[in-house]
């Protein structure tokens, strides 16, 4: 019988080589254990059924996180059904042709829309063409911030202005306050808007940080801003004392954590990713550990069209670092196999 579910999840596993590195004795998976954006145990099902041609399971899912207030939830599974109806729409096309009015189904396709507006060499024109769809995703349900992320997203790709964006980022506070999806495309606009006004993209960061509880999603914002500061070539205004405040921030946040738990594993892996650029060896290696065999595209496919295969070729130079003790003192900078890369075009990456 064919494996139905190796067929419809849109994740990989490692299988780049015949041969299999094991790292037991620094606890990390071997390699043909790691496993690319696998789906948690609610969303695998949905993908599946969606494969298939069937939109109940997916309907069903997307309509608990909303009924639940789940939002950070919801806003990933939007993002993973979205991008699986990109290339399969059939399902989603039923379901919006059995419930035109349907929210979760609105919530989708406006998804959809966006990122493939996102994609066209014309893209501020055709996102002003998506607009009705994200008002008809926000007027479905009044209290979902998700939407609001999507126009926040939207926002950024249209070159809208200031006055807007502000008037979308006071809807979503009035929504969800802490929703770390909105916070994201908050701080991507305004990195945007600002021409790579870093310092004032780690203020705001470091704002919404410093006012949201210890174990929220938001005290990974800093990190986010890092990130973006490092691959644009690093420049003036941010000292070398506030990048590595942000990761030490991100780390009391994975710190609160299960190991190899699937729910912060994109927050670790952008960590992870932080720290390397940083030079800071060991706590990269932690990160690793502690990521275990969940590997995300993001931020890997920053830098390789086989974000799967970049994932391991870094973990493999953090193990070697580590080991010998190079560049193991926090601030170091350089020589690091993240040098000079060039950021691609990611819609919607939490």
């Amino acid at each position: 019988m064919v494996d139905t579910m190796a067929l419809m999840l849109p994740f990989g596993r490692a299988s780049r080589t015949a041969r299999t590195t094991q790292h037991p004795a620094v606890g990390l998976p071997a390699d043909d254990e790691v496993l690319l954006d696998a789906p948690d145990d609610r969303l695998g099902p949905a993908l599946v059924a969606a494969g298939q041609g069937s939109y109940e399971a997916a309907a069903e899912l997307l309509a608990h996180t909303r009924q639940q207030a789940e939002w950070e939830y919801r806003d990933r599974y939007t993002l993973r059904l979205a991008a699986f109806a990109r290339s399969r729409p059939e399902w989603l096309e039923d379901w919006h042709a059995a419930a035109p009015h349907d929210p979760d189904a609105l919530l989708i396709r406006a998804q959809v829309a966006v990122d493939h507006a996102w994609r066209s060499p014309a893209r501020a024109e055709v996102l002003r063409g998506v607009s009705p769809l994200i008002t008809a995703a926000a007027r479905a349900d009044d209290g979902d911030p998700v939407p609001w992320r999507i126009a926040l997203d939207h926002a950024r790709g249209s070159r809208a202005g200031h006055t807007y964006f502000g008037e979308l980022w006071e809807a979503a506070l009035r929504r969800a306050p802490r929703h770390y999806g909105c916070h994201v495309a908050a701080l991507r606009y305004l990195g945007s808007a600002w021409h790579g006004s870093h310092r004032e993209c780690l203020d705001f960061a470091d704002r919404a940080a410093q006012d949201a509880p210890a174990d929220s999603l938001v005290q990974a914002l800093p990190t986010r801003a890092a990130l973006a500061y490092l691959d644009d070539g690093c420049g003036p205004g941010v000292p070398p004392e506030r990048l590595d405040a942000a990761a030490d921030r991100a780390l009391a946040l994975s710190a609160r954590f299960p190991a190899a738990d699937l729910w912060p594993a994109a927050i670790r892996n952008k960590l992870t990713y932080v720290l390397v650029r940083l030079g800071r060896w060991e706590d990269a290696l932690e990160q690793l550990r502690l990521i275990g065999p969940h590997a995300t595209s993001f931020p890997w496919s920053r830098s390789s069209d086989d974000p799967l295969g970049r994932f391991l070729e870094v973990r493999e130079e953090v193990r070697l670092r580590a080991a010998t003790g190079t560049g193991t003192a926090r601030g170091t900078r350089g020589g690091h196999p993240l040098s000079g890369l060039a950021e691609r075009v990611h819609p919607g990456d939490h």
